[in-house]
Order: C-alpha cells, then structure tokens, then sequence
C-alpha cells in the first residue's frame, strides 16, 4: 500500500512515564531532529516540532504509556494525525543504533557493543525507527 504525506515531515513519539524520545523525519527517512525530552514539556515540544517540520503526522508507539501521550497530544495539537506503530523490539535495535552513532571508546572499544548499555537513554533513537517502520510499512517515498 502506497500513501502520500501531506506535510514534509512527520513526527514520532516513544512515550515514556518520565522521559519520551522525540523525533522528525523527512518522508525518505532522514533524520531532522531527535531528542530524549521530559514527558511534561513532550506535547509542547511536539506542537514546536509540527510547526517547524511541517508535520501533520505524528507516529507514537503502543507501549504502556500510549493512550496517555495520545491524549496529551491531541490536547495539544488537534488537528495531528497520530498513528500507532509497534514497538516490538525497537529498544534493542534502539542500543545497536546508539553505538553506531556514538561509538564506544577507550577500554570500551574491547567489549563488544551487544554486552554493553549505552551510558544515555536511547528513547530518540527508538522514536526514529517507529517513524522508519511506519514509512516503510507503508511504502511513503
């Protein structure tokens, strides 16, 4: 199934209790902006990012704080569409993407990366592979 964007972006949200990863992306999956953000300021920095991005699609994970960040969301900026994705396994791709950006260094570089925690959150890199899993599983170019 093939989709068009309206906006030149979209959003994606990994809703957390205390921390969400934010994240904008071109349509072709280019990252614009990713950021780990306090849950609070989270729908405010969305209204930003839509604003900013030309977004009118938002992808927000189904985790356990789903329902919750949707609401505060549709709160905030109405008109966004919101579209859930799974979140199966994002975490973990979340940590190899992490590493790849940010490499391990000194002593670190002798263990390898998959026994290893990265030393940050990786909420925003698991927002930018919800916001590439909707655009592929929709075939958006």
């Amino acid at each position: 199934m093939s989709t068009k964007l309206i906006g030149k972006s979209i959003l994606a949200v990994d809703p957390g209790r205390d921390k969400c990863g934010v994240a904008a992306l071109s349509t072709d999956g280019t990252v614009l902006y990713q950021r780990v953000v306090d849950t609070a300021s989270m729908p405010n920095i969305i209204s930003n990012l839509k604003r900013d991005y030309e977004a009118d699609i938002l992808v927000i994970g189904n985790g356990t704080t789903s329902g919750e960040a949707q609401a505060r969301i549709k709160n905030e900026c109405p008109e966004l569409q919101l579209e859930e994705v799974d979140e199966y396994y994002t975490t973990q791709l979340a940590r190899g993407e992490y590493w790849k950006v940010k490499p391990p260094k000194g002593w670190r570089k002798l263990i390898p990366t998959s026994m290893q925690v990265p030393p940050e959150p990786v909420d925003d890199f698991v927002a930018v592979i919800l916001a590439r899993r909707y655009l592929e599983e929709r075939n958006i170019k």
